[in-house]
């Protein structure tokens, strides 16, 4: 579509020189209008038409002679939590600064985090509400749009119940924005809601919960300074972590060794002392190849294993049959390359051990998390200093919309969908339990496991999988009907895999929203004519609220500047809809409202007054702003405050951060450190799974935590237990009343938290981690050959899962698909990943001139080997070709950072689809500045058997000439 000049329209002349095409850096300076200054260049990208609307000039006028305030906030990009100071005249941001203050970046920033600003200003946002009418966006007014949507999901509930509207909440929502978006799924009556951490670290949290209690990082960024080893695993930190980047080469600095394990040879693995290349899609081998020199020459911790893990001895028996010789068959690692790994491990320990999506976006991806996790336990190092799982997650706040946001398969702080984790939050909520239920669907469904279950009960459908409750025969779905309605809720479409079939999934839907600052993917990959709906939500510089890092710190956010256009912030879009849909009343029964905003503080205090279970119940938000207020007293590398209002507290109470917040715990800074009273941030392993499997001890042995009364393993703590032990009278009455009959997870006075610390117990029991899990599909880890795999030679001995309805109301298909071998007309291995320019699905950051003029095309590395066996020259339009017939056009780069028979693409792009670029397709002025084709346009069906994850670095390809 060409862009329409209009009289004096100077944005329209600047951009529509370089948009849909690549430029040089001068052109696009030029073009962009940044070569006249900062703010030029931000009044530059908006269209005359919207300046005028939005009265940025009388709302907020730029005044040279105004005084500057400086507001505190944190980066919005990936999960790092740098901070950042706005500079903001009258009400415009004019500058920013980064923060040197925090002792999570230090001053440091990359090249996201430097751009932040034209984020908070871009003119390529959604700017108010519109709908689709007759294929054109038309715009439209909030109480018309709320009316409207509200009106036809009341409709389709009516005729096909609640679980016929899906949507996906946000991992770029605040813990509170996050938090109301799951609440509101529960008032509405569904579990069909979920978010972005099911497709890049959900195998993560279900693997290391599993093993040892949390579904979280262990340690911190800061803390792999004082590591001595330091092995990465799917993970190319400089260019999707480039601060913790430099966490990790001020550790080699100081002594550690780096090994990298990584099918490419990426920006990381240019600084390793040690650099592995395996066969994509063979970690579960990697890892036991390692492990078979430990044990076979008897490096293993002995002592640690026998007081603190428990089924080793299974994984002893799986590992003895991954001899160097079938490592090297299957994953293409040789022998010495593996023995330098292990011995390199034993002798400089501790040893952290980081890994990211190149480790969890599997049909096997809990496989992978828990062999790493055997690996870490196999040697002793976790919970010590410098060691541990340090997992790098994506967004800045998908750790905290795991922990209290929109999950498909529990609520808020990992309680389960049982009657009893309802009634906990029923009583948080303060609403009947009964009224809950009457929300939901009554009738009961097969759910996946040769029961029966009603749908409150059940998990609902995840993200990666809602297409499918689309298109899949009604027959087979484990709900009333299928899914009519669809909610994008700061979700990027472009990240998932089968695009063509969601394309068609979009295109059948009743109602499609998008409510994001942006019009994403979702706006454009269809061709829908009507019942289509943007609403423009807020950035988080709009706005205030917490965002927890991904090393479990929380970090709050001062609002920036007020509301551009006419966004509004999460937390407003959830009461303007629970309004309209008639359960505002008792979804924030507790929760202030401000004009038709609710109060932000007031939603962390009622994630605090319930969230016992992961501790995060101790920040509250006065806690969280004097943190913030007080930065720079917290020492760099151990996160401990040195003097100051914030003395001898970790920096944002990493949770868990036990008991009330008068209760005044530090957070713990390093899970299962048994070092430290619990008091001070000390932990144990958690008894999660009982006290013995078939007669075997699951609790700790002769380990326990300083200064713990107990001196040996125990159970969680109960009302009865603190009784036995004869510290009931330690509560006060007010305490005793409340926790009466219940545990310290559903004891809402905290008494019993309080109490068990006060005698050095951790709340949740000290028990061994778990390396036989009997309730997953491999209870030992193993390997099984990707679906789409190019060594079909090994599926015979290694081959995937039979077919089944998992538990997420659908059925799922694993052996029919690898039934058949691709591998002939696909010989190419297909595996993604990030760039350092761009940040998820990628409209946000593809729309900021900065960033869009460092990479303007999609491209896929590939070999030389491979492209000149394809015909294919460095720079030229190829199509790469996906076995289920999805194709992407795009340039090829031809490397040697790809091993021959693998290509790489990045994973940010969209706006193109299958060779057509959409540009009409978004509303006028809100286009992307750099566009491209969607890699998941080439991707395959395939999904982990816990998680439901999808398999997005292990397909087939074919690239040849376009």
């Amino acid at each position: 579509m060409k862009l329409e000049k209009r009289k004096g329209s100077s944005a329209a002349t600047a951009v529509g020189g370089f948009l849909g095409r690549a430029v040089d850096r001068r052109t696009f300076l030029r073009g962009s209008g940044l070569a006249v200054g900062g703010t030029a260049a931000a009044a530059a990208m908006l269209e005359p038409r919207m300046m005028r609307k939005a009265k940025a000039s009388e709302r907020a006028r730029f005044d040279p002679n105004a005084d500057i305030k400086e507001v505190k906030t944190v980066c919005t990009h990936c999960s790092v939590g740098c901070g950042v100071i706005a500079e903001v005249q009258n009400g415009v941001w004019v500058g920013q600064e980064p923060n040197f203050d925090s002792p999570i970046n230090l001053g440091a920033h990359c090249a996201k985090g430097a751009s932040l600003r034209n984020h908070g200003h871009s003119g390529r946002r959604t700017k108010y509400p519109m709908k689709l009418v007759n294929g054109r966006w038309e715009r439209i007014g909030w109480e018309q749009a709320i009316e409207e949507i509200g009106d036809k999901l009341l409709q389709i509930r009516e005729e096909s119940g609640p679980d016929a509207l899906w949507f996906a909440g946000s991992s770029k929502a605040s813990n509170e924005g996050a938090y109301l978006q799951r609440k509101f799924a529960a008032f509405w009556g569904s579990n069909n809601c979920d978010h972005q951490a099911r497709i890049c670290h959900s195998t993560t949290v279900a693997g290391v919960a599993n093993t040892w209690g949390y579904g979280a990082m262990t340690n911190s960024y800061n803390d792999i300074t004082k590591s001595n080893c330091i092995v990465m695993c799917g993970s190319n930190a400089a260019e999707a972590h480039p601060v913790a980047m430099q966490m990790i080469l001020r550790g080699k600095e100081n002594g550690a060794k780096l090994i990298v394990m990584d099918p490419r040879f990426t920006r990381t693995a240019a600084h390793s002392d040690i650099f592995v290349r395996p066969r994509s899609g063979t970690d579960v081998a990697l890892i036991y190849g390692i492990l078979w020199h430990i044990f076979e020459n008897g490096w293993e911790d002995s002592t640690y294993i026998r007081q603190r893990v428990w089924g080793m001895d299974r994984v002893r028996e799986e590992v003895a049959h991954w001899t160097p010789e079938e490592v090297e068959r299957v994953a293409g690692v040789g022998e010495e390359a593996l023995r330098d790994v292990a011995k390199t491990i034993v002798d400089n320990s501790p040893m952290t051990f980081i890994w990211c999506m190149g480790g969890t976006q599997h049909t096997i991806g809990n496989n992978y998390v828990r062999a790493y996790n055997h690996l870490l336990l196999a040697t002793g190092n976790v919970g010590v200093s410098g060691g541990g799982a340090n997992i790098f997650r994506g967004h800045d706040n998908v750790q905290g919309a795991t922990d209290v946001g929109p999950n498909a398969h529990i609520l808020p702080g990992y309680f389960p969908h049982s009657e009893g984790g309802w009634r906990h939050w029923a009583r948080v909520w303060d609403v009947d339990y009964e009224y809950l239920q009457g929300r939901f669907d009554p009738a009961e469904y097969d759910d996946g496991s040769g029961g029966q279950a009603k749908p409150m009960h059940m998990p609902g459908i995840p993200v990666s999988r809602w297409i499918d409750g689309v298109l899949e025969d009604a027959d087979n779905l484990s709900q009333k009907d299928n899914i009519r309605a669809v909610m994008f809720w700061g979700h990027a479409p472009n990240s998932q895999t089968r695009l063509p079939e969601m394309k068609e999934a979009m295109e059948k839907l009743d109602l499609l929203v998008i409510a994001d600052p942006y019009p994403t993917v979702s706006a454009v990959l269809h061709d829908r004519q009507n019942d289509t709906y943007l609403l423009p939500a807020c950035t988080q510089f709009e706005t205030r609220g917490s965002a927890t890092a991904s090393n479990r710190s929380l970090q709050w956010r001062d609002k920036v500047i007020e509301p551009l256009f006419e966004g509004k912030p999460d937390h407003e879009i959830a009461y303007l809809l629970a309004r309209k849909l008639g359960f505002a009343d008792e979804m924030f029964k507790n929760i202030r409202i401000e004009g038709t905003e609710p109060v932000v503080e007031d939603v962390l205090r009622e994630i605090n007054r319930g969230t016992w279970t992961i501790g995060y119940t101790g920040q509250s938000p006065e806690r969280l702003k004097k943190h913030m207020e007080n930065q720079a007293t917290f020492d760099v590398v151990s996160l401990k405050a040195e003097g100051g209002p914030c003395d001898g507290e970790y920096y944002g109470l990493p949770w868990p951060c036990w008991g009330t917040a008068e209760m005044g715990h530090p957070g713990t800074p390093n899970l299962y450190d048994t070092s430290k009273h619990v008091a001070e941030g000390g932990l144990t392993f958690r008894a999660r799974f009982g006290t013995e499997y078939e007669g075997e001890n699951l609790l700790a042995e002769g380990s326990y935590s300083k200064g713990s009364a107990i001196r040996d393993g125990y159970p969680e703590i109960t009302a009865d237990m603190i009784k036995q032990l004869g510290w009931w009278d330690d509560l006060t009455d007010e305490e005793k009343a409340q926790a009466e009959g219940r545990d310290w997870k559903t004891d809402l006075s905290g008494g019993l938290q309080r109490v068990a610390i006060k005698h050095g117990l951790a709340p949740f029991g000290n028990a061994k981690a778990r390396c036989y899990v009997w309730n997953f599909p491999d209870p030992v880890p193993v390997h099984r050959e990707p679906l789409y795999t190019p060594r079909y030679d090994l599926v015979s001995d290694y081959p995937t899962y039979e077919d089944r309805k998992a538990f997420y109301r659908l059925p799922t298909r694993w052996a029919s698909v690898q039934a058949q071998d691709y591998s002939g007309d696909y010989p190419l291995i297909h595996t993604s990943g990030r760039l350092v320019e761009y940040e998820g699905g990628g409209e946000e950051t593809r729309s900021n001139p900065w960033l869009a003029e460092l990479k303007q095309e999609m491209f896929v590395e590939i070999n030389p080997r491979d492209a000149n066996n394809a015909g294919v020259r460095n720079n030229e339009w190829v199509w790469l070709e996906g076995p289920e017939g999805g194709r992407i056009r795009i340039k090829a780069l031809v490397t040697r950072r790809v091993a021959a028979g693998t290509v790489f693409t990045p994973f940010h792009f969209g706006g193109h689809f299958q060779g057509e670029d959409l540009l009409a397709k978004y509303p006028e002025g809100a286009s992307p500045y750099v566009r491209g084709e969607s890699n998941n346009t080439a991707t395959t069906y395939g999904y982990d058997s816990v998680t439901m994850m999808q398999e997005t670095k292990t397909t087939l390809c074919r690239v040849v000439p376009a």
